[in-house]
């Protein structure tokens, strides 16, 4: 199967650009001959905190949705990539949408917000199994790939996992030397755990992720964040050699993939992630989940 992986770079919560450039970018990927495409994660926004965040989440069947489904019959194509949405319950979701020509097949809610993220959704708790005609589609986002109780929910269930993230840098504070080393670290890891999946879950991988510069407040913190997304949309075949990856800008990457599931190569770890995160990674986790949970109660979650 020909498949596709789209990077974007998002205007910061401006929906309608954002839809275009996918728009542009679907079209991009079906000229190259793709039937099926991944989006990144949070496609219709991008990602930071941002409170313009807080009043863009879309209804399940609005506008974005609206989109993806006309592509795929437009093309025959099936798409899969995450957005903000806000549930009937009242509540805002980070929500990986598969739609194929014949309608939505399925949705998977990413189980835990990461750091700033907090601040504008709630977790989910579904497998991320999808049926989608003869494939079996596995979804997982950003730092769910960090997490083995991802693998656990997928390894050896799916034919094809389609991923998507929106990983920023570790921003260029004092004492540089110290926050350089700590990013190289963070960029290595951003690309590890997308490339590194495929070996856990036993099927190929599709990733697309976010380029671009990224300035938003800090929770909690005098200080403003300047940093960048670190790219890494990838294809990966099952056997966990890349066929296709982009680091730099917004494009398409295309690749021919044997889709289906195999035995997988790599071992699941007894803890709880997948990869070292790092100590600063750790102390903002825990911190801005602190700050973003009172944050979500205060100013997105449904009166």
């Amino acid at each position: 199967m020909r498949c596709a992986a789209i990077q974007l770079e998002a205007v910061p919560a401006d929906v309608d650009a954002n839809l275009a450039s996918v728009e542009r970018l679907v079209e991009d990927a079906v000229a190259a001959g793709a039937r099926t495409i991944a989006l990144p994660e949070f496609f219709t926004t991008g990602v930071g905190f941002w409170p313009e965040l807080a009043g863009a989440a879309l209804p399940a069947e609005g506008k974005a949705t609206e989109l993806l489904l006309a592509l795929a019959r437009r093309h025959e194509v099936m798409i899969g990539g995450s957005l903000l949405i806000r549930d009937t319950d009242g509540d805002v979701r980070n929500a990986y949408l598969v739609v194929t020509p014949n309608g939505v097949a399925g949705r998977h809610d990413k189980d835990l917000p990461t750091m700033w993220e907090n601040a504008f959704y709630v977790g989910g708790n579904d497998d991320g199994v999808i049926e989608a005609g003869d494939l079996t589609v596995g979804a997982a986002v950003c730092w769910e790939l960090m997490r083995t109780q991802t693998v656990r929910r997928l390894r050896g269930r799916i034919d094809l996992a389609m991923t998507g993230s929106g990983w920023w840098s570790i921003p260029d504070w004092w004492p540089r030397a110290a926050f350089r080393r700590m990013e190289q670290r963070n960029a290595a890891t951003a690309w590890q755990a997308a490339a590194s999946f495929a070996g856990y879950v036993g099927a190929p991988v599709l990733h697309a992720a976010h380029a671009g510069t990224v300035r938003c407040r800090m929770p909690w913190l005098p200080l403003g964040y300047s940093g960048r997304f670190e790219g890494g949309t990838m294809i990966v075949a099952a056997d966990g050699s890349v066929l296709a990856s982009l680091s730099d800008g917004e494009g398409v990457v295309v690749a021919d993939v044997s889709v289906g599931r195999c035995a997988p190569r790599t071992a699941v770890p007894h803890r709880f992630w997948l990869h070292p995160r790092g100590p600063l990674p750790f102390a903002v986790w825990h911190y801005q989940r602190w700050h973003g949970r009172r944050y979500y109660r205060r100013h997105v979650a449904a009166s």
